[in-house]
């Protein structure tokens, strides 16, 4: 039978009521179950296993198998007073000697107990096994410190890339980046991007990029294609939708305050005539009071070289000066420091880049037979482009 007495000595309880720091711990579902657990042995009530049964459950249902790891894992990527505060470089000392006093308390008050004992307790008439997870314990409070400085808190620790959408940050879990061994062509203009955001991540402030170009050229790809970099682990990609922009302000004064370095990225933009968000993102990028934190950046792609649509009344129209209009159109892409062009490819090009993707996918056919359906492609398609190319490619599946 279970020895109650010794089960409620508070050497084993002090785990999880006692914490200072890092008291958030509490609210998650396995320590919550377990401070349930040690509260109905304190009543020797025998319904204690049904809360250490609901514990094992949570600590599964989030992929664990060592209650360690578990809470380490919520040590370094939830938000708490300690954490935050070392990631923005203030002054820790009280909160680090309480994070301390936690782990210790955790480490030799909840995490070496000895669960097989109470797993092997008899629970009812019937002797059974409770299940138990592994054992381990937690690293030294300045591990999580420099963790904090390094890498930050939150989501932002966790995750790479994220969406903003009514107000709100959506981590995106696996972000759709092709590897860089992938991107083939246009690599004086990837070089310019790499380039930048390399200058971004050492601590510079940088200009805004524009990428602008033919469609299916590789422009939202050479951005998103970047997270999966050698060197670039600091760099976070918030792709923003241009109804978004409204909220941006909001969302630039977050991230000045984190050690990431982050690209907004605007995919696809245009504007038409009297579309509101012109304006609101000429203020973005250039004309606010408030000045954008050297650890942000704004990337965007378009179709268009000015971004808005300019129409034939725009130069016929009834103003005194027709030129102020067109240079307020365009004057929005100026505002990017670096405007990069992504144009379709000549002929030659078009089937080199279909050499290089054949070698990358493998592919054995001989060449003269490549280049034959190469050619008789580029008839049909018009588009001389990545995209295209690759459309080529997969289409040899079918042959």
């Amino acid at each position: 039978m279970l020895d109650y007495k010794k089960w409620s000595q508070p050497a084993y309880t002090s785990g999880v009521t006692g914490l200072t720091a890092y008291r958030n711990l509490l609210r998650l579902p396995v320590m919550a179950s377990l401070r349930e657990m040690f509260r109905a042995i304190a009543r020797q009530d025998p319904g204690w296993t049904d809360h250490y049964c609901d514990a094992f459950y949570a600590l599964a249902e989030e992929g664990y198998s060592a209650l360690g790891d578990y809470l380490r894992d919520h040590m370094l990527y939830d938000e708490s007073p300690f954490a935050l505060a070392a990631a923005k470089g203030e002054d820790t000392s009280v909160l680090l000697q309480a994070a301390g006093s936690d782990i210790n308390r955790l480490n030799h008050h909840l995490l070496v107990l000895p669960w097989e004992e109470l797993c092997s307790a008899q629970a009812s008439d019937v002797a059974w096994g409770l299940p138990q997870w592994e054992r381990k314990t937690l690293p030294d409070v300045s591990f999580f410190r420099d963790f904090y400085r390094q890498n930050g808190c939150g989501q932002f620790a966790r995750y790479h890339a994220f969406v903003w959408q009514d107000g709100q940050l959506y981590p995106v879990q696996h972000p759709d980046c092709v590897p860089a061994d992938q991107l083939v062509g246009y690599q004086r203009q990837r070089d310019q991007v790499i380039a930048n955001t390399r200058t971004l991540l050492a601590g510079h402030r940088v200009n805004n990029m524009l990428l602008y170009g033919s469609s299916g050229t590789g422009k939202s790809a050479t951005v998103k294609a970047l997270l999966a970099m050698e060197g670039m682990e600091n760099l976070r990609l918030i792709e923003v939708d241009k109804e978004e922009l409204t909220g941006i302000p909001e969302l630039v004064r977050m991230l000045g305050h984190q050690p990431q370095k982050f690209i907004l990225f605007i995919d696809d933009l245009a504007f038409d005539k009297d579309d509101r968000n012109y304006s609101l993102l000429k203020t973005i990028l250039e004309g606010s009071v408030e000045p954008r934190p050297d650890n942000v950046a704004v990337y965007a792609t378009s179709n268009r070289r000015h971004l808005v649509r300019e129409t034939f009344s725009d130069r016929l129209g009834d103003e005194v000066d027709a030129n102020e209009t067109i240079q307020e159109k365009t004057s929005l892409s100026e505002r990017f420091g670096l405007r990069v062009l992504f144009q379709e490819l000549t002929k030659p090009q078009f089937l080199n880049l279909i050499r290089q993707l054949a070698k990358l996918r493998g592919i054995t056919m001989e060449e003269e037979q490549l280049m034959a359906l190469a050619v008789r492609w580029d008839v049909r398609n018009p588009n001389r482009t990545p995209r295209s190319a690759v459309q080529f490619i997969d289409s040899l599946a079918t042959l």
